[in-house]
């Protein structure tokens, strides 16, 4: 009896040591995973603070926590299935798809890029323009939504790349390494987002104490808090050019076009080599700026290709689709 109970316990053990070895190897892939979406993540951190903005103080976190759920979402319920199920069906749309998504961060990218070299106008009169005036809550909840749709994008991205890391793993450890980068991406940048919303009420209430050093810290995240955010947005477009430009690079090397990747890499390499003593740091830079400038590239045709072929198409499609007027019989 006691042989009997010494071999389950064992048995036990050895289980034990078989799903922590696999909670280890899910934990690793998602660290490497969530490592490679790194520049969307950065993306998504510097582009959802403007929408908290304008709002009454009481109401960012709200706001951020609605945002946050409206994430949740996206990657769990929507995203995680449909990337296992096209994994299971179609596998081989993977890599296209994340190509896509390559070109649409390249043209977000691009587009920031443009619109800080030649500033569009802003209508002088928002009656004029048509705009509707709405009230707060209407607002909010229309800055929610366009907040959710941004996010969807820049989550299946982040999904398509993790699925992308983990495409010859088990069908279960596909889920939990999906499951572990959704749920802690999104708890790290809405986390983030909510300590960039709300550091200027904190810098107003250290800026209030007697404490010198304290009043100091407080004054200078006022001061500076508008500073940092529009670095962070110009960290977030080189990363979507970066990132953006990079898997277009590696997706060209999967179709058998991979002299522009080896390219990237032998630059890099060769950069690395001229000061040895940060030749890796120096390595990756190069190797980054390249793919930025390569998505710069391709942000640029894809908003030629968006203004003068795509827009026009869907105004002629919506033309042509057009209803006739009750009217347009009677004589």
């Amino acid at each position: 009896m006691s042989s009997g109970l010494f071999a389950l316990l064992d048995d036990i053990a050895g289980l034990a040591k078989v799903a922590a070895a696999s909670v280890d190897d899910v934990v690793a892939q998602a660290g490497k995973a969530g490592a490679k979406a790194a520049g969307i993540v950065i993306d998504d951190a510097a582009v959802t603070p403007r929408y908290a903005v304008g709002f009454a103080a009481d109401r960012e976190l709200p706001i951020i926590w609605r945002i946050a759920l409206g994430s949740f979402r996206n990657k769990l319920l929507f995203l995680l299935p449909g990337a296992l199920l096209l994994a299971f069906i179609a596998p081989w749309v993977i890599t296209p798809l994340l190509m896509l998504g390559g070109v649409y961060l390249c043209y977000e990218g691009a587009e920031k890029v443009l619109e800080l070299v030649m500033p569009h106008a802003a209508p002088a009169d928002d009656t004029a323009a048509g705009v509707a005036i709405l009230d707060s809550k209407q607002l909010e909840d229309q800055k929610i939504a366009g907040a959710i749709k941004t996010d969807f994008i820049l989550s299946a991205e982040i999904m398509a790349i993790t699925l992308a890391s983990v495409s010859t793993s088990s069908f279960w450890t596909q889920a939990f390494v999906l499951a572990v980068v959704g749920i802690g991406i999104t708890v790290l940048v809405y986390g983030v987002v909510a300590l960039i919303v709300k550091a200027d009420d904190a810098g107003v209430a250290l800026a209030r104490r007697q404490f010198a050093p304290v009043r100091l810290l407080g004054r200078g995240l006022v001061i500076g808090m508008p500073y940092f955010l529009t670095a962070l947005g110009a960290v977030g477009t080189a990363a979507m050019l970066w990132v953006g430009g990079g898997i277009i690079i590696h997706g060209f090397e999967g179709y058998g076009f991979g002299w522009l990747g080896h390219f990237v890499h032998d630059l890099g390499v060769a950069g690395g080599k001229v000061v040895p003593a940060v030749g890796g740091l120096l390595e990756w830079l190069i190797g980054a700026a390249l793919s930025a400038v390569f998505g710069l590239v391709v942000g640029g045709i894809a908003i030629v290709a968006m203004h003068y072929v795509v827009e026009p198409l869907l105004k002629l499609f919506r033309k042509g689709g057009a209803k006739p007027s009750l009217d347009a019989g009677k004589g």
